[in-house]
């Protein structure tokens, strides 16, 4: 147990991820681990790259000096170039060098995490030489994990851990953006309430009430006369949240009752993550 309560659920989050992770890319061959996923411009490889680099640096690992090649055209802003470093260093290490570092980078961080002792309001390293609180940094890591460890299994066609601790750490975090999606980016009206209605190994009610100067709140408790209810399933909601689907690709899987017009917005601004 970490001294802190608000830390273990995070924790636990994390490992059961991070070990889901090394169990699913143990067995895998040379070939395998160049296959695309559903995380854009990365393969099998690259996602494990990133799970190593983003772990290292919790652990206070000096960054990788690295320069990244002119021809990777998805690199676009600094926050890219940032993660992709991790990435790149190790585009051509071979699958024995690729499990035996993750699995002795989990050794170590799962030994931090058990010994941990700071407050979860301590400043620890975040990327671009920011910092950010031990608490959000503990739970951008869980969340980080189980949405790639997600896409490794979509990848493997190996579907499970749906509703992990993982996946209620992921709802919490994508429900914490609608605000944003719906008063800001989709601009809803003022004084309007807007329900999404998710379905399936997390299942959930949520509704975005935008005020009369705009701004956007989100609660559990029912809307008697939403602008809009969009309904869809746990999975769909996820994917299209995180960007590793396209609008097209899942239209038929949602369903949006009331302004159709906003609700086409909505959708159009789901995605929230880097």
């Amino acid at each position: 147990m970490t001294v802190h309560p608000t830390l273990q659920t995070y924790a636990d989050a994390w490992t059961h991820s991070v070990e889901a992770i090394s169990e699913l890319v143990g067995p895998l061959v040379e070939g395998e681990w160049n296959r695309g996923t559903p995380c854009p411009n990365w393969s099998v490889r690259d996602i494990v790259s990133h799970i190593i680099g983003m772990e290292s640096e919790q652990l206070g690992d000096p960054r990788p000096i690295h320069s990244l090649p002119r021809d990777l055209f998805h690199v676009k802003t600094e926050h890219q170039r940032y993660m992709e470093m991790q990435v790149d260093v190790r585009r051509h290490h071979t699958a024995p060098e690729m499990t035996a570092d993750l699995e002795y980078t989990i050794i170590r961080r799962s030994r931090q995490l058990r010994d941990e002792s700071r407050a979860p309001d301590t400043l620890v390293r975040a990327p671009l030489g920011t910092e950010h609180t031990l608490e959000k940094a503990l739970r951008m890591r869980a969340f980080d994990v189980w949405v790639h460890e997600q896409d490794l299994r979509t990848t493997l066609r190996m579907p499970g851990h749906l509703d992990s601790p993982g996946a209620q750490v992921a709802r919490d975090f994508l429900v914490e953006a609608l605000p944003k999606v719906v008063a800001k980016d989709a601009g809803a009206p003022a004084n309007s309430a807007i329900v999404l209605d998710v379905t399936g190994a997390v299942e959930f009610m949520r509704t975005v009430r935008v005020d009369a100067d705009g701004r956007g709140t989100v609660d559990g408790t029912p809307s008697l006369g939403p602008v809009v209810t969009i309904t869809m399933d746990w999975e769909t909601y996820f994917r299209l949240a995180c960007g590793r689907v396209a609008l097209a690709a899942v239209a038929d899987e949602i369903k949006a009752e009331g302004d159709q017009e906003l609700a086409a917005a909505i959708l159009q601004s789901f995605a929230v993550t880097p």
